[in-house]
């Protein structure tokens, strides 16, 4: 048996144990804070919070800084939106800072807006405080075939009714950047650009770039211009040295060509040479026939030698004459 100075002891402990358990689970110095913040809520209303595995902190606090501050937002509003995945306070934020700068913004648009996965705060912020974005170097081809670059500064403002499926900053800086290459590349010289910057501004602002965006562009202003390459130039010689080179394919062509007629008729002369000796060696044979047969006589077969001597021997003697005029030469 336990002694009777352990029983209040033990007690005591249990009871501690069980107010620890009860304050764990009843969060009551934060139903004492809503209370001195006049947040009226019941004890019941946080019990069924822990039951709905909802941190009563997470809906309470910001309720009470709505209070404060006089936006109309209630109980359930914060939970509903806690339990969606909602940040409630940075909804109760936003909602603040709506009220401050007489941006009329309602809960449900700005809870929409946050389960969107947008930063509904900084969008507030930006509606007051507009946002400069800068663009990287976007480069663009002048008519005489200069390229410019320019970099452009866009400053813009958050449209709250846009947020939610309104395109972001990357739509904005590529529609700019296609407005700055359309307009450098109908300028008729570069000179053009450089000495008119603001002509792109002007051109770009016309077009209604932030159509279907999250932003209202309020202006476009070019902060830095250069000068590229010249692209004209480079176009043409790349021309140039491919037309080249075509040429020198079309000529390689015609030498191949060439070699094989002439390697055709080499074969062709080689051909009727042959056929000239054959017929030569046939020569002395009809001639043969032809004393055996009577229809030549000795004396016209020696007439007929006479005149091959002649023959020949007229070829040496201009073949003499060709090489001595060459020599004199």
């Amino acid at each position: 048996m336990l002694s009777e100075g352990l029983v209040p002891i033990i007690f005591i402990a249990v009871i501690i144990i069980a107010l620890a358990v009860l304050f764990t689970f009843i969060p009551i110095m934060l139903w004492i804070s809503a209370l001195a913040a006049g947040v009226r809520i019941s004890i019941f209303t946080l019990i069924g919070m822990r039951l709905r595995r909802v941190v009563p902190s997470r809906v309470i606090n910001p309720l009470i800084k709505a209070h404060k501050a006089g936006v109309d937002v209630d109980t359930n509003q914060l939970e509903s939106h806690y339990l969606a995945g909602g940040n409630v306070d940075r909804v109760v934020n936003a909602l603040i800072a709506a009220q401050r700068a007489n941006i009329e913004l309602s809960f449900e648009r700005c809870a929409a807006i946050d389960l969107a996965g947008r930063d509904v705060l900084e969008a507030v912020q930006m509606s007051v405080n507009p946002k400069v974005i800068e663009t990287p170097f976007i480069a663009g081809v002048a008519m005489d075939g200069i390229e410019v670059k320019a970099k452009a500064r866009i400053t813009v403002r958050a449209n709250i009714d846009r947020l939610v499926g309104g395109a972001g900053e990357d739509t904005v800086i590529a529609r700019v950047g296609e407005g700055i290459v359309s307009t450098i590349g109908s300028s008729k010289d570069h000179n053009q650009v450089l000495e008119n910057p603001d002509r792109i501004s002007q051109n770009v602002l016309s077009k209604g770039l932030d159509a279907g965006t999250a932003f209202e562009i309020l202006s476009i202003d070019i902060a830095d211009i250069d000068i590229g390459k010249n692209i004209g130039a480079i176009l043409q010689t790349d021309q140039a040295e491919a037309d080249k080179n075509i040429a020198q394919a079309k000529a390689e062509e015609r030498r191949a060509m060439a070699v094989a007629q002439e390697q055709e008729m080499r074969a062709r002369v080689q051909e009727m040479q042959a056929k000239v000796v054959e017929a030569e060696a046939e020569v002395p044979l009809a001639m043969a026939e032809a004393l055996r047969s009577g229809n030549i006589g000795v004396m016209d077969y020696y007439n007929l030698k006479n005149i091959q001597a002649d023959t020949d021997m007229r070829d040496v003697i201009g073949k003499m004459n060709n090489e001595n005029e060459e020599e004199d030469k």
